[in-house]
């Protein structure tokens, strides 16, 4: 097809039809008997169903053929119809990219050849090289993430520009209702007067005042003299909305805090669900589209209202209580209030969405206006350099130097190895992604060093279970009056609990309606949490369960990553510890070797968590 400024294009569109790419083909040099088909080859290699998805991937194709092209201009005898080209071509291409010194000599021949493959009228020579072998490609080398010090401070970066813009915004909104409302007099100040015209007309209009100007004979929407005094367009348009920066920020937040791929996070859209049905912790859960997983491409991202441990201040009790811009959910409500205007005459379903002062750029709809942030990263990487934040590494005179190109994939590659679990893929695909990157193996165990002293520490600061001796229920049997007074019990609680009327898993309650969890009503926590709780009492005969589960919470520790363990059950499992030390020796041997099925099923189904309340 033909594109407006008079080029020849390839138009590749994205599975889900939002966007587009054009890829200019009116450059080649080929002769025509060799041109026309092969731009119908890479048509069909770009069509939907292909197998391409992603615009990178468009224009890998794209790119595959244009050197092909010049490497066939350059021959001394240029082939001048499919049937004329031959094996030599193919592999002399690979040759000459590899003399070039170009690394992705073979992954650019690879592209070449799901290209060709499409191209009706070739040689049975040629047909029987491409369903050959291809040279083997490099191996890919190592990556390397943001270190934890260098992710807090892209994520405090972004926080502080998204914190920034949200005080404007608002202040700006409030200042135009006390104007819309008549609160305010501005017959005496042309500047609030005029600022309050841009106020009202970007709210309205969603564009600045605008006037017909005849610029070399070619008449232009611009705007008006009095609107460019108040600075650059951008910023004007910023005063209520959020510019191309802060939404490329809140991107960058969000791969911060939930390490998904860049293009479900660029495409993340406003439509979503309210899980906790607006009571209590929110959680908000969005449609998301992973490409690369074919038939599983769609899933569900759940955004809570739990602060990702990794991106926030070393001292969690300096966070405050009203910053949203700690927790995926918060970000989300947040973007999502703000950008909800610019939605409107963006129009679309899609959260990032911003005001463009000037063309999106090639192959892209052009001119000003509002669009959706790119997927092709430009803009994130741009703020990037814009915030020249310091890395870890040091130069020669002890200087920290700049920080590696922000970008989401090293940012999804850095959530991967701190948490040490896979985001939208297997664990297969999730290993891979930590073969490649061991950079910061040692910091990772200083992660989960430091999360497990922390876990036991705070398990062994709350209140611990209170454990009863043999003794002290020979004694309550004997005398439960007496007992229950010591004890600071009701005496037919007391006689129950003996009974083992009111047994959970690994004690017994005396209270169960007016626990530290649930307060005035029955309790819902989980029955792991009995260890910490001053209801709770441990008498002999729970020590057989008691050891079980200690003793599964070891084994499970071989079974997931440290820093996971170390997160749910390093408190538990050490106060289980704590409560095995005050037994008698021969009384935990006993118990380990007398426990049988029955107790190793009620153990795994504790930990399963199948007792807990949902």
């Amino acid at each position: 097809m033909t594109a407006e400024d008079g080029r020849r294009i390839v138009r590749g569109y994205s599975q889900d039809g939002q966007d587009r790419v054009d890829l200019d083909v009116s450059a080649f040099a080929m002769p025509e008997a060799l041109r026309e088909p092969l731009i119908a080859a890479l048509a069909a290699r770009i069509a939907p169903g292909a197998g391409l998805t992603s615009h990178h991937s468009f224009k890998k194709a794209h790119q595959a053929l244009v050197g092909f092209d010049r490497y066939l201009a350059g021959l001394d005898v240029v082939p001048q119809s499919m049937a004329e080209l031959a094996p030599e071509h193919f592999d002399g291409f690979y040759d000459h990219r590899k003399a070039e010194g170009i690394k992705t000599a073979s992954n650019e021949l690879a592209d070449l050849r799901l290209v060709l493959v499409r191209v009706k009228g070739l040689s049975d020579a040629l047909a029987g090289r491409l369903a050959g072998a291809l040279p083997s490609r490099p191996e890919m080398e190592p990556a390397h993430s943001y270190s934890r010090a260098e992710l807090k401070r892209i994520a405090q970066a972004a926080r502080t520009m998204l914190r920034m813009a949200e005080k404007r915004i608002r202040g700006n909104h409030e200042l135009l209702a006390r104007f819309r409302a008549g609160d305010l007099d501005v017959s005496r100040d042309v500047h609030l007067r005029r600022r309050l015209e841009i106020l009202d007309h970007l709210d309205r209009v969603g564009d600045v005042p605008r006037r017909m100007r005849n610029t070399a004979g070619k008449m232009q929407y611009a705007p008006e003299i009095w609107v460019m005094s108040k600075g650059k367009l951008k910023d004007v348009v910023g005063w209520l909305y959020l510019i191309p920066e802060e939404i490329a920020a809140a991107a960058v937040l969000f791969g911060v805090m939930t390490g998904q791929n860049p293009e479900p996070i660029v495409k993340m859209t406003a439509a979503h669900h309210r899980a906790d049905g607006g009571v209590g912790p929110g959680t908000a859960i969005v449609g998301l589209r992973k490409p690369r997983r074919q038939s599983r491409a769609y899933m569900d991202l759940a955004l809570s209202e739990v602060p990702d441990w990794i991106s926030i201040p070393e001292q969690p009790d300096q966070l405050p209580t009203r910053d949203l811009l700690h927790t995926p959910f918060g970000l989300y409500v947040l973007i999502h209030e703000l950008t909800a205007r610019a939605r409107h005459f963006a129009g679309g379903n899609r959260l990032l969405v911003t005001y463009m002062a000037t063309g999106g750029g090639p192959g892209t709809a052009k001119g000003r206006g509002w669009r959706p942030l790119r997927t092709d990263g430009a803009l994130i990487s741009k703020l990037g350099r814009d915030w020249s934040l310091p890395s870890d590494e040091l130069d020669k005179e002890g200087n920290p130097l700049p920080m590696r190109p922000l970008r989401l994939e090293t940012l999804r590659m850095t959530y991967i190895e701190l948490h040490q679990k896979p985001v939208a893929h297997t664990r297969q695909t999730a290993t891979r992604y930590l073969v490649r990157n061991r950079g910061n193996i040692n910091e990772y165990r200083q992660v989960v060093a430091q999360a497990l002293t922390d876990e036991v520490a705070k398990a062994r600061a709350r209140s611990k279970i209170t454990a009863m001796t043999a003794e002290q229920v020979a004694h309550a049997q004997e005398n439960v009056e007496e007992a229950a007074a010591e004890m600071g019990l009701e005496p037919t609680v007391l006689k129950r609990m003996i009974a083992g009327e009111l047994d959970t898993v690994l004690g017994a309650c005396t209270d169960n309606s007016n626990g530290p969890h649930n307060p005035g009503e029955p309790c819902r926590a989980s029955f792991l949490l009995c260890l910490d709780c001053e209801c709770a009492r441990a008498l002999p005969r729970h020590l057989t369960l008691q050891v079980v589960v200690h003793d599964r919470l070891a084994e499970k520790r071989e079974q997931m990553s440290a820093l996971q363990w170390a997160e749910r059950f390093s408190g538990p499992h050490a106060q289980l510890a704590d409560l095995l030390d005050q037994a008698d020796d021969t009384a935990v041997k006993d118990a380990r070797s007398t426990a049988g099925p029955d107790e190793y099923r009620l153990a795994d189904r504790l930990l399963n968590r199948e007792f807990d309340i949902r």
